[in-house]
């Protein structure tokens, strides 16, 4: 029996393994039809490079996939055959095992055959022996004889029974220990064998997974590469239509130069109808250097000259009639300039001249007047009388027309003022100004304290004799000299009491000029802050720098990288750098240092 379940173990073993085998080449054949049918469809389409790498991963996927079962096909094998061998051996060892046990069974019944035999001869002999004995002994009794007769013989055989017994549990036991180790080592081997079937399988689905893997991953990078090279070519076009966006900038500006030229031009001829070789001369000069600025640009952003709007040149011929008629037709880009400041050419107040004197017609309110055309009157006349009372000389008296367009701003008292105090217009008396009027009327705000140079901005000729608007901020921190304490500045700032006030002053400085609101200075009480927003604006500078007027500079006593102390830059002469500066000795006051000095950590420079 137990020879019978040990053949039909193996043969389930075989059988499991030829199926497995079975399977395994099912699936090579499988995996082998459908990288044909890839192979075949392979170059069938290459719309986009997209496809195309798609495709090309498909295929090497396919191949990574066919190694892979050709590989678990091979481990297969090689287990099942390793298998068979040792279920050969198990068999050897059975068949040994059997005959040897046949063996010991007949030598073990031969010992027995003889021990039985030899034992009815030792019976024979004794009981033999025995008789032989009684009759040569006299005094035993014929019951003794007949009882020695009897016990010997059955003593006898009942060890040679127990013997037999005792031989047929040693065979029984000995059989049974052979049946358990047959099935235990059979076990033992369909077990490794379904184990290593088990691996190969597991070491086939990694593979495979592992392909699908870098498949997928392969995906991705295509995919990935067509998408840069998507956005390569919206790149390449996003840069084509900003060439082109600053192919029309450059005709519009070149188209406004040709125009400023035109505009001088005219200004000539009216120049010269209305007589005087002195204004031709001055004119001349203005168209030349106004062109010239107009095509080839230089200075700041914050002069550069910015056409006036469509609706203004519509008011050209109104403009010319009456500068004409009140004796200023040089001053025809001027009057442009103030009316795009004032309204941009729009509403029927474009000069905003219903609170001037000349207005006898409408309310004296903002945008009272309801007639452009008596607007634009009325506004020429109030140019011409600033330009008179600030003795401007020429269109290119900048100095003066500054004074006249404050003037025309404030009012004409402003003009008298700003002589007599300082002897012309400067941004400082200005606010300076400003602030009195505000206070003396209750209001919050006077007047634009930055009018000329919001004007000048669209005049031909301002950015060719205009100063920098850094200059500004200088002439504002100037004006604070001697002040101790700090409390208008870090008051302004939102300080309830006194603090570390240098970086609140020169912020206070800076909102005076209108850089807080335009965003080129930022208001800050932590110098740390302001290096920190200059560093970030790609507007900063290390200490080796010659700085210029209106920079602000940091400071850093210790040289141990801490920001210490900021200032405003005066100007730079020499080598040396002159600095007007805020709580310095708790009071404003100007100083000076070597370029370069280790006390500074280095500057911040606006784009004014």
């Amino acid at each position: 029996m137990a020879d019978i379940k040990t053949r039909d173990a193996v043969k389930g073993t075989i059988k499991t393994l030829d199926k497995a085998a079975i399977a395994g080449s099912r699936m090579k054949s499988a995996y082998a039809k459908t990288k044909d049918k890839a192979e075949q469809g392979y170059y069938a389409e290459e719309n986009s490079p997209t496809e195309y790498a798609a495709d090309k991963v498909s295929h090497a996927s396919g191949r990574i996939k066919d190694e892979g079962i050709h590989q678990f096909n091979k481990q297969g094998q090689k287990n099942a055959q390793i298998t068979k061998e040792n279920i050969g051996k198990a068999k050897d060892k059975i068949a040994d095992f059997k005959a040897k046990r046949a063996k010991k069974a007949a030598e073990q019944k031969t010992m027995r055959n003889k021990t039985g035999q030899n034992a009815v001869r030792t019976i024979r002999q004794d009981g033999l022996q025995e008789i032989q004995g009684t009759a040569s002994r006299p005094a035993v009794s014929a019951t003794s004889v007949a009882s020695a007769k009897t016990e010997t013989p059955q003593t006898a055989a009942n060890s040679l029974i127990k013997t037999r017994q005792q031989g047929k549990r040693m065979i029984k036991t000995t059989a049974r220990n052979a049946e358990k180790t047959v099935k235990t080592t059979a076990k033992g081997t369909i077990k490794a064998t379904e184990k290593g079937v088990k691996t190969a399988k597991a070491t086939s689905k990694t593979a495979i997974k592992t392909t699908e893997q870098t498949a997928k991953a392969a995906q991705k990078t295509a995919k990935a590469s067509a998408k840069a090279a998507q956005k390569a070519a919206q790149t390449a076009k996003a840069t084509a239509k900003a060439t082109a966006e600053a192919t029309k900038a450059t005709v519009k500006a070149t188209i406004a130069a040709v125009k400023a030229i035109i505009v001088g031009t005219k200004a000539l001829i009216s120049a010269l109808i209305a007589g005087g070789w002195i204004a031709v001369v001055i004119i001349l000069i203005v168209v030349l250097l106004g062109c010239a600025v107009s095509l080839f640009g230089g200075g700041s952003d914050s002069t550069a000259y910015t056409p006036v709007s469509a609706e203004v040149e519509a008011y050209m011929p109104l403009i010319q009639k009456y500068a004409k008629q009140y004796g200023i037709p040089e001053y025809v880009e001027l009057i442009k300039a103030v009316m795009m400041q004032e309204s941009g050419g729009k509403g029927s107040d474009p000069m905003q001249a219903a609170e001037g004197s000349f207005n006898k017609k409408y309310p004296h309110e903002p945008n009272g007047i309801k007639d452009p055309e008596y607007s634009i009157e009325c506004g020429v006349q109030e140019l011409k009388a600033a330009l008179v009372s600030a003795e401007v000389e020429n269109p290119i008296d900048m100095e003066r027309i500054k004074l006249a367009l404050q003037g025309y701003n404030f009012g004409n008292g402003y003009i008298s003022w700003a002589k007599t105090n300082y002897g012309g217009y400067s941004y400082a008396n200005a606010v300076e100004f400003s602030a009195m009027q505000a206070q003396r009327l209750g209001w919050e705000k006077y007047g634009d304290t930055q009018y000329p140079a919001h004007v000048l901005r669209y005049y031909p000729y301002g950015r060719a004799f205009t100063s920098g608007g850094n200059q500004a901020i200088v002439e504002v921190a100037l004006t604070q000299l001697g002040n101790e304490g700090g409390q208008p500045y870090w008051n302004w700032y939102g300080f309830g009491g006194r603090v570390e006030w240098c970086a609140c002053f020169a912020s206070w400085c800076a909102d005076q000029c209108g850089y807080l609101e335009s965003g080129i200075i930022p208001k800050f009480s932590l110098c740390s802050d302001g290096v920190n927003w200059f560093k970030g604006k790609g507007q900063w500078q290390d200490k080796n720098y010659e700085p210029q007027a209106g920079d602000l500079i940091f400071f850093d006593w210790g040289s141990d990288g801490s920001i210490d102390h900021v200032g405003i830059v005066e100007k730079c002469e020499n080598g040396t750098v002159y600095t007007v500066e805020g709580n310095s000795g708790d009071a404003c006051k100007q100083q000076s240092y070597p370029v370069g000095s280790s006390s500074i950590y280095g500057y911040g420079c606006p784009a004014y």
